[in-house]
């Protein structure tokens, strides 16, 4: 088991930008990957399971529902200090962070922002402790960038709700106490439902023989006549503009995390190219190795200042959609082209668990692909800019 010896590269000083509190937050989310990540998520990945000892330590730094109010269970924090926890997490795995992005982003902050009082007392209090853990019902078998065509469906039957159809790709979903579930009723109006695990007819069955996120459990939700309590619908919000603001939330803070999955390829490339020695001296005093690594500098420091100025629009609350998908695509797929260009500077060692490059690259195949493809964002700009839709 090698030690975590990752320093975070800050080339343009961005740690004069954040307050003490932003650096508190961060460092105590980083001295926690440290400790209770990096030692065993090698392990965890090849066995394609998810380490659950690590949960209560993911509430304890105030990953799950940073921003959400204290009043609630939440920490009560600003945009930019979840974007840092969301860094931290990935650096350390993509899967964890998939876990509490989902748990924040997904579950918590639709209920807080659309659930009744009873609902916000009811759940969240629990889902910041990781008392509760949740998963989000959008993406369907048949449906995934085009949300709007789901066929999951609820009736009304008197003193219930009766919830049929299925969702695909689903993180925590095989070990999700409760389900925020995105489904249309008779007119096919698209509504939120909190699903509780127990329901009758409610299953969660895993998603085996993953090349990618293997740290982090996905599953699918099946639902066979599950007879839904009507206090289980989310009041404040119908229509797809209600799931679509929280992969808002979600996208932000993978914009964040995806920087750290590319800090720490970064740091161990730069580290082994002083390192490895070949034809007499450190590959890192190489012209080619140097440009490598200058390049990934540079466009790490982009996002960076890319994420940090999203995060001061989404704070004052004028961060659009639009803007934020220019961060999550520009992000990952700057993070992905680091990844493998570390991988290339180690050489053969960088396939192995014994660094964690390949790991991170897989991982991102998966993060460049969910809540929102690296397509599907390039449109979204361009519909932007030019008014007009070309997904159809």
């Amino acid at each position: 088991m090698k030690p975590d010896l990752f320093e975070a590269p800050d080339y343009y000083n961005l740690d004069e930008l954040l307050t003490d509190e932003h650096k508190l937050v961060r460092d105590a989310a980083r001295s926690w990957v440290k400790r209770d990540v990096s030692p065993i998520i090698e392990e965890y990945a090849q066995r394609a399971e998810f380490p659950n000892q690590i949960i209560a330590g993911l509430a304890e730094i105030g990953a799950f529902g940073p921003y959400i109010p204290e009043k609630y269970g939440g920490a009560g924090l600003d945009q930019i200090s979840y974007g840092l926890i969301m860094q931290e997490i990935e650096r350390g795995d993509s899967g964890v962070r998939s876990t509490a992005s989902v748990q924040s982003s997904l579950v918590m902050y639709p209920i807080w922002k659309y659930g009744s009082e009873e609902q916000r007392n009811k759940y969240l209090p629990k889902l910041a402790s990781g008392e509760f853990m949740g998963c989000f019902g959008l993406t369907e078998p048949d449906h995934g960038s085009n949300p709007a065509g789901m066929t999951t469906n609820f009736k009304d039957k008197g003193d219930h709700y009766l919830l049929n159809g299925a969702k695909l790709w689903i993180s925590n979903a095989p070990f999700a106490d409760v389900a925020v579930v995105w489904a249309k009723n008779e007119e096919g109006r698209i509504h939120g439902l909190v699903v509780e695990r127990g329901m009758e007819g409610f299953s969660t069955p895993e998603t085996h023989n993953k090349w990618s996120l293997r740290a982090s459990a996905t599953g699918e939700l099946i639902f066979d006549n599950v007879k839904v309590p009507k206090e289980n619908l989310l009041p404040g919000k119908s229509g797809l503009g209600a799931p679509l603001s929280c992969l808002d939330s979600a996208r932000f803070g993978i914009a964040w995390g995806a920087i750290g999955a590319a800090m720490d390829c970064y740091d161990t490339a730069l580290r082994y190219s002083k390192e490895r020695i070949q034809f007499d001296k450190p590959i890192g005093g190489t012209q080619l190795q140097q440009k490598k690594l200058a390049e990934m500098i540079t466009e790490i420091t982009k996002a960076q200042l890319l994420a940090w100025r999203l995060g001061v629009l989404r704070e004052e609350g004028k961060a659009t959609t639009a803007q934020i998908s220019m961060a999550k695509r520009n992000n990952v797929d700057m993070a992905i082209k680091i990844a493998r260009e570390a991988r290339q500077i180690l050489g053969g060692m960088g396939i192995t668990g014994e660094y964690s490059i390949m790991r991170h690259m897989m991982n991102l195949e998966s993060v460049i692909t969910y809540e929102g493809t690296h397509d599907i964002h390039l449109l979204i700009t361009g519909m932007d800019i030019t008014g007009i839709a070309a997904f159809k």
